[in-house]
């Protein structure tokens, strides 16, 4: 048997296998051990490779913004975002939901991570919400689809985790970030204020300014993060990997001495929790590294390129790249969805037109929508185990948010400026901010 037809063969195992919920690193590991034996290359390649795949000082902002998320729900940061948002916005039908939503888009400014933006937000808002008449299982889904902007505004694990693969520098992606970020959580705001005034949705609080003003001090301290975190990167005085020890720093202190809702006793349990999450997330990098070296070698990345430059047009190689985005999201998690395709499809769609940055947040917003989209949906995953609420119920409700979302990503991919204008305003387009 051929060399091509086995790899085949180990591929649709690894399928059938992922199909009867055999773990997603297991899988690809397997089929990287496999595929090593199938070309002869030699085993010791793959400790190596995965080792010098994660030395990287990009890679270390990775679980400093994890600790950075699990900070800001122990010190009370979030509980005050969430305080606020629902002051701003709950005279509003639905505004409890879309308090949700908006306090999930400023906790991602500030942790850069999907899962601990929906965790954190969904165990706040889920029982108000209830409580509220929201029902379970749309007071669930709300808080899965608001989770959605964290790897989108700014700053983003994974922009992180593209721009080191890509060669595309990191600070040009934040900014580039934040209008994409904004008109989705404008997108699931609208979607969550229609749904819940068609079907009743909620209780409208009247509102106080009074009330306000006294949850404005709270808010005041989950924003000196972000402005402390972008005005020390575009100034220059330390790049993002610093930003996210930065980000740490700020956040112990406030949660320390500010709230003081945060004790060094409960360090050791927070540390601990952000480490387990990143014995998840950074394996998952480095065996879809080697996923992505191996395709390189034997030609499917050079393969998939010649294919699409071969089609020539622009339009129809931005929808082919957003449909291959959108059905991996489906099955995989963003980070190898990321490590595997974002190397096979950004040089051919650069090469047809594509400006960069507007293609990695193109590319970045589907994987992001594939946190909600069934039947692997980690957000899904993630409240549901939050809240209670069954899996399927929670996947039937996110449909609103799903579709609003979806239209978002087609205007982000419809309109380049979205994407540009604010890198562009700042004049860092092709600047130095790696």
């Amino acid at each position: 048997m051929s060399d091509t037809f086995l790899i085949i063969l180990t591929t649709a195992a690894a399928l059938g296998l992922f199909v009867y919920g055999t773990p997603i690193f297991l899988l690809m590991g397997l089929w990287v051990v496999a595929a090593h034996l199938i070309y002869d290359f030699s085993l010791a390649n793959i400790g190596i490779s995965m080792f010098e795949g994660l030395n990287s000082f990009a890679l270390l902002a990775a679980p400093l913004f994890i600790l950075t998320g699990d900070l800001i729900a122990g010190g009370g940061i979030a509980r005050r975002i969430t305080d606020f948002t629902l002051a701003a916005l709950g005279w509003l039908r639905g505004g409890l939901g879309m308090a949700a939503i908006t306090a999930c888009g400023m906790f991602a400014a500030i942790s850069g991570s999907n899962s601990a933006t929906a965790a954190t937000i969904g165990s706040i808002t889920f029982p108000a919400m209830r409580d509220q008449k929201y029902g379970d299982s749309f007071s669930a889904a709300t808080a899965a689809s608001g989770g959605v902007v964290g790897i989108i505004i700014p700053p983003s694990i994974l922009f992180i985790i593209y721009g080191y693969l890509v060669n595309v520098p990191v600070g040009e992606l934040f900014l580039a970030g934040v209008g994409p970020g904004l008109l989705m959580v404008a997108a699931m705001l609208l979607a969550c204020h229609l749904v819940s005034r068609f079907q009743g949705l909620g209780t409208i609080i009247p509102f106080r300014a009074r009330e306000a003003a006294r949850r404005t001090p709270g808010i005041g301290i989950a924003m000196g993060a972000v402005v402390l975190v972008l005005w020390g990167i575009y100034t220059g005085v330390f790049s993002p990997t610093e930003a996210a020890a930065v980000t740490v720093a700020y956040c112990l202190f406030a949660g320390l001495l500010l709230t003081r809702e945060l004790s060094l006793r409960e360090l050791p349990r927070i540390v601990l929790r952000s480490a387990m999450i990143v014995g998840i997330i950074m394996p998952l990098v480095a065996v879809s590294m080697m996923m992505q070296e191996i395709f390189s070698v034997i030609g499917v990345s050079r393969g998939v390129q010649q294919m699409l430059a071969g089609i020539g047009d622009y339009t129809v190689i931005m929808a082919i790249c957003m449909v291959a985005v959108l059905i991996a999201g489906c099955f995989l998690e963003s980070v190898p969805v990321t490590i595997i395709l974002a190397p096979i499809l950004a040089p051919a769609a650069v090469a047809a037109g594509a400006d960069p940055f507007h293609f990695a947040i193109v590319f970045m917003v589907g994987a992001a929508i594939g946190f909600i989209t069934p039947p692997f949906g980690l957000n899904l995953f993630v409240v549901s185990s939050v809240t209670g609420v069954p899996y399927l119920r929670i996947a039937r409700a996110v449909l609103p948010y799903l579709f609003a979302l979806l239209t978002a990503w087609i205007v982000i991919a419809a309109f380049p400026i979205l994407t540009l204008y604010v890198v562009q305003f700042v004049g860092l387009a092709g600047g130095g901010l790696r």
